[in-house]
């Protein structure tokens, strides 16, 4: 079994670029700055080391938000990792880029909560997520039910738990 997901959390280094397949799917690519902290070995202090990664999305999503992601807009990002390899004028070329599955905005215009974008960013279910309210309050979250009161003379065997 492997297991691939990949979470980022950084600023893009770029606007955004919007294009379509030959089939009409929507393509977006952005990249994103990614710090890694280290201990510069000749001073002893610590130094941030920046990593560019590219990020790819797909679909009525990737429309969607687009007109939303700008260079420096901080977002967090989970998806998969994807090796591409190509020739271009006889050089073979390799990149390795995360497929977004879901993307969340870690500040805002006006400086309110995160948005999150998340599900099915293949084109699937062919639904587009509204544009996010900027200057809306946030929804108060709903109360959580109330836990299940359980009876402590009961006990539970490894044979009733379903996995």
């Amino acid at each position: 079994m492997s297991i691939n997901r990949v979470i980022i959390s950084g600023n893009l280094t770029r606007d955004p670029e919007l294009r379509n397949t030959q089939s009409g799917m929507d393509v977006l690519s952005f990249g994103v700055a990614v710090n890694d902290r280290r201990k510069n070995p000749q001073t002893g202090e610590w130094e941030d080391y920046p990593n560019f990664v590219d990020c790819t999305m797909f679909g009525a999503r990737a429309r969607s938000l687009s007109q939303y992601l700008s260079k420096g807009t901080k977002v967090s990002i989970e998806g998969k990792l994807r090796w591409s390899q190509w020739e271009r004028d006889g050089q073979k070329r390799s990149k390795l880029e995360v497929i977004v599955d879901e993307l969340e905005f870690m500040s805002s215009r006006n400086g309110g909560g995160a948005q999150s974008y998340g599900g099915d960013f293949g084109g699937n279910q062919g639904y587009a997520p509204a544009a996010p309210a900027y200057s809306a309050p946030a929804p108060m979250p709903a109360a959580a039910p109330a836990a299940p009161v359980i009876d402590a003379s009961s006990s539970v065997y490894d044979d009733d738990i379903p996995f």
